[in-house]
């Protein structure tokens, strides 16, 4: 009888232990996403060395955009182009070389793209440098949108612009997307970035799955030591992630050619 008794209470321990496991809520998901790498820009280094997995948007054609994209991979994190675009405001010279503008044909937009994903080494998806104009123009996303198809890559619509194209033609062509929730860094005091440092914690409570981005550069140092700050704050709240995992069925995506 001892015997039936202790082998009952092992038997409703394990259920037990069972039962808590399978109702442990579970965490939502982040991925940070650090744009304008590739022209040896300031915080380049101390971004690298986080402890987390970052996704990292290299942009193509610049000095070391190779080198850069060889040094994430080596620290553990995705690649992804960095395609700059045309907006409605700002400098051409801003653009940077390669640039996708609404006054290039179709064969041009196509032979940009194609470039720029040879130049970055490791990359499985893209976003887009500046591109407020270009992400409106449906006529011009609509090629690039084709070439990530056909390179297996997914996009990232940074936001930009609210009347961005890219979701709705993704959709149509069959591209994997998803979109940016929040900018860590859209204007350049510590103050602000770690008033959006502060909104994304709270966000965390309230969505399964959010996007930020951040940049190197003008706020590449600021950005880093902010993020030092918070990313324990945002690993107690998620899973930090490659933006990739935030992409249903993304490990059956055809590879392209």
């Amino acid at each position: 009888m001892k015997i039936f008794i202790s082998i009952f209470l092992l038997i409703f321990s394990f259920a037990c232990i069972g039962n808590s496991i399978s109702a442990a809520p579970l965490k939502p998901e982040l991925a940070i996403v650090i744009d304008d790498l590739g022209n040896n820009m300031k915080g380049t280094a101390e971004m690298m060395e986080l402890p987390v997995n970052l996704t990292v948007a290299i942009m193509p054609f610049m000095p070391t955009t190779k080198e850069d994209a060889e040094l994430a991979s080596e620290n553990g994190h995705e690649v992804i182009v960095h395609m700059p675009m045309e907006p409605k405001r700002g400098k051409r010279s801003w653009l940077g070389p390669g640039a996708i503008t609404t006054d290039l044909t179709d064969e041009e937009i196509r032979s940009r793209v194609e470039s720029a994903i040879k130049e970055v080494p490791h990359a499985v998806g893209m976003n887009h440098h500046m591109g407020s104009r270009a992400t409106e123009n449906e006529r011009v996303m609509r090629i690039v949108l084709k070439v990530c198809k056909e390179h297996g890559l997914f996009y990232l619509d940074s936001k930009t612009t609210g009347k961005s194209v890219v979701g709705k033609l993704a959709k149509e062509i069959g591209v994997p997307y998803v979109e940016n929730n929040i900018f860590f860094d859209d204007i350049y005091t510590t103050a602000h970035i770690t008033k959006q440092a502060d909104r994304l914690a709270e966000k965390l409570v309230k969505n399964e799955r959010i996007i930020a981005i951040g940049h190197v550069g003008i706020t590449g140092t600021k950005m880093v030591n902010v993020l030092k700050e918070y990313i324990p704050v945002y690993k107690e709240k998620a899973e930090i992630v490659p933006l990739s995992e935030l992409i249903p069925g993304y490990e059956l995506i055809d590879e392209g050619p």
